[in-house]
Order: structure tokens, then sequence, then C-alpha cells
């Protein structure tokens, strides 16, 4: 069975053309690889980070109805493939081409959760949305219409929007922009953001990718550029993705890119709103350069998150925890579709895809078993937090009325 991935025009994510790309799974019987999670016994592997939490609430819309054959079937024309899960065997059925090649690293993850947790990762039927915008809308299943909201994976969620949130395909490299898997990008960003010292930064916001994805926000955000008649204190760049391929990607690599004062404070980012937006973000960068201190602090907590908090084994944990969790609430027992492909990791094509796979294909079992999963939020747990970065944006918009009557 063959996993593909093209691109699609230029009205999805990007403008630049690739070629079409074919990964061959054989999934060969002489192959020997644990089909039990044995981990050592004296093993343990303590709870699971906070954000775990948020797979309940993630979850929720279905806990009291379950998810459904039907409501998987209502769900298909928003999803770009179906995965199914049977004795630990992945199956895939797919009904139309995602972006670049989303699908096959998503799947491909998918995978090597299945070699990290032999036999445990349960059977389970699931959609899968490989877009940019999320795909279920809330304001579509209020009221009586809440039961039939069908249940689809996708990588982002938003408040007004029902996709379960999934860890994208770029853990597992994104080949077409030069991404290397997640563990060889987080050493090099660490490497990268200790080349010079946070006071020799340059003192602006800086962002460098393409206007044209989610097009009316960033082009109205690139309005807020260097100019003759302005200075926001923002340096903002157009990614050429067509001629970084021609050039080998030598000025968008992440580790070249710590060069800035990233101006996260109040926690990991700094609330700008759309209204006035070149006015609110001089004023963030403006407050980062009078707090240099606080400023690096929040960067160093930031860094420090991402180092420790987003390990490739949290990421096969929480797809663990999710996939077992939503498996809990299915309706019906999963069964392999009639057009689905069955799955599995070993490769024997060559090229760009299979060096990345390569790089971060699961040679053995964990030794551990999965981190604990941490029980919901409490109601009130989730209002204090809403509340509490609410009281954090509303502080800085003080200090911004403040700054600018000055």
């Amino acid at each position: 069975p063959i996993i593909q991935g093209i691109p699609l025009g230029q009205a999805r994510s990007s403008e630049i053309h690739h070629e079409s790309v074919e990964f061959p799974f054989n999934c060969s019987n002489l192959v020997n690889y644990p089909s039990v999670f044995e981990p050592k016994e004296s093993s343990t592997n303590g709870t699971c980070p906070d954000y775990f939490r948020w797979i309940h609430q993630d979850l929720k819309q279905w806990k009291s109805t379950g998810i459904t054959e039907d409501m998987i079937e209502r769900g298909k024309p928003s999803a770009d493939f179906r995965l199914v899960i049977v004795n630990g065997t992945a199956y895939v059925e797919r009904y139309r081409m995602s972006y670049q090649t989303r699908d096959v690293f998503t799947i491909w993850g998918i995978l090597q959760l299945l070699r990290f947790y032999p036999g445990k990762v349960p059977d389970l039927d699931l959609l899968f949305f490989c877009g940019d915008d999320t795909a279920i809308k809330k304001r579509n299943y209020k009221g009586r219409y809440a039961a039939l909201a069908p249940p689809v994976f996708h990588y982002c969620g938003e408040k007004a929007a029902l996709d379960i949130v999934f860890p994208d395909w770029t853990f597992w490299g994104w080949g077409e922009v030069n991404i290397k898997p997640w563990e060889e990008t987080l050493r090099a960003i660490k490497k990268g953001n200790e080349r010079i010292k946070w006071e020799k930064r340059e003192p602006y916001a800086y962002w460098k990718g393409n206007p044209l994805v989610s097009r009316d926000r960033r082009l109205s955000f690139m309005k807020c550029n260097l100019s003759a008649k302005h200075d926001w204190n923002v340096r903002l760049y157009k990614q050429d993705w067509g001629q970084e391929i021609q050039g080998g990607f030598k000025h968008s690599k992440l580790e070249d890119q710590c060069t800035h004062r990233s101006m996260v404070p109040m926690q990991h980012f700094w609330p700008i709103r759309r209204k006035n937006r070149c006015k609110h973000l001089k004023f963030a960068v403006e407050w980062g350069n009078n707090h240099p201190h606080m400023a690096e602090a929040i960067g160093k907590a930031g860094s420090k998150f991402i180092e420790e908090a987003l390990t490739m084994r949290n990421v096969y944990d929480y797809m663990f925890h999710l996939l077992n969790e939503y498996s809990k609430i299915l309706k019906f027992k999963p069964t392999i579709p009639p057009n689905a492909q069955k799955l599995c990791s070993e490769t024997t094509e060559q090229g760009l895809w299979k060096e990345f796979m390569v790089q971060s294909m699961l040679k053995s079992p964990s030794d551990k078993p999965p981190c604990a999963l941490p029980p919901p939020f409490e109601p009130q747990a989730i209002q204090a937090s809403l509340d509490a970065k609410e009281n954090k944006t509303t502080q800085t918009k003080t200090w911004e009325t403040e700054y600018w009557k000055n």
C-alpha cells in the first residue's frame, strides 16, 4: 500500500508547487518487532504535564452521548482521511489529498506511537483533517443539534470550534521547507539560542513567514513593517519558499532566527489586539526594551517549557492518552473499512522523505509506561484560568494607555 501526499493549488496554504511524494509501507511478515508492551516492572513515568488535562475538555462534547458510526459518517466531508486501528494494526482510508505531506507525516507519527507502545493502543476509528482552519464550528451544533457534532481530529482548535486537537505533522519533520524532526530541531534551536546573548540582540519584534497564509490577518500585519513614515519597532520578512528551495534553505533555519528579542511577556506571549495592532506592537516592544530582565526571564521560561514539556516522549504520551480516552467513548466496535489500506513503518523508498522518516523512526518500544493522565479540570479551575488570562490582558491595556498618555 502507498500513502501519497501532493500539493494543492494556490488556494490552499502556499503558492509553491512541489512534486508528489509516494511512500510505500511494506508490511513484511519477516519483520521481528514486539507486539506486546512489556516495560520494566519497576519503571514509572510520573504524572503527565498539566496541559494533558485539556484532553478531557476536547472530548467533552461527546462524553455524554458517546461517538456512533453515524457521527463518523457525517464527519467524512470534513476529513482528509479516516484512520482505523484494529488489534494494534493501522489502516487508512483516504478521502482527498491533503496539502504537501501533512497526512503522510501525521500517519507516520501514529505508526511510531504503535511502535512505542506495542499492543497498548486500543481499537479505534477516527477522522482527521489536515487543513489550516478549524473544521467543526460550534455555532452549527447548538441546542438540539449538539448530539450531531462529528468528531474530527485536527492540528489546532479555538474557542468557536469542536476540533479535537492532535500534535501536528512537523514533530516528525516538514520536508518541503527543510524542517527536521522535532528532537533534532529542538537541539538546533537551543544551540542557536545560545549564539547571541539577550542584551546583544536586535531590540525589535521579529516575524518571518508567508503572508499569504491566513491572508487577511497577515497582510494587515505586514502594514506594521518599517517604512519611511513609521517605525513600529517590528521587523517583518516575507519568506520566499521558492527562492529558499533553490538556495538550499540557507536563510530559513529556525535556529538562525534567535537574534531578536521575541517579546512574550506576561507568561509566553504578549496579547496584541486586532484594532490598531501596529500601535500595540510598538508598545509591546518598548515595554520589553524598558524591562529587559523581565522580558529575558519570560523568554527563558518559554524556552524551558518547550525543552522540558514538549519532549517527544510527552508528544507520544499525549497521543496515547488522547486516543485511549477517545476509544472509551466509541459506541461501536471498529472494523476495517473495505477501501482502507494496511500500514506499517518498514519502508523501501529512497529520497528526502525516507531521510526524515529514518531520523524519526523509533527503533525499540518504550521501557516505561505512559505518564499518568491527570484528572479533568474542575469547571471553576477553567474559569479561574480564563479570568487570570483576562486580568493579564487588561493589565497590558492599562500599561499601554498610560504609556501613550506620557
